[in-house]
């Protein structure tokens, strides 16, 4: 049996971590419903491994979808 709690972050945590803004974030995480807190410490939520995974797939299809529009346009 697994004796270590498991690792759960903060929205600013996320943000630290893949090098974007908070407000990017939270953005994604208020459009992409399906990515769901696995807890809350009061009001603040708390995300796992696989969330921040989501998170990462997400801030890096946004960013694909403008280099392929600025590609087109430019």
């Amino acid at each position: 049996m697994n004796d270590v709690p498991p690792r759960l972050v903060t929205v600013g945590v996320i943000a630290s971590e893949l090098g974007v803004s908070v407000d990017r974030i939270s953005r994604i995480l208020r459009t992409r419903t399906h990515i769901k807190p696995q807890a809350y410490a009061g009001n603040t939520r708390l995300f796992d491994n696989a969330a921040i995974a989501q998170v990462q797939y997400e801030v890096n299809l946004i960013d694909a979808r403008h280099a392929a529009r600025r590609c087109h346009h430019g």
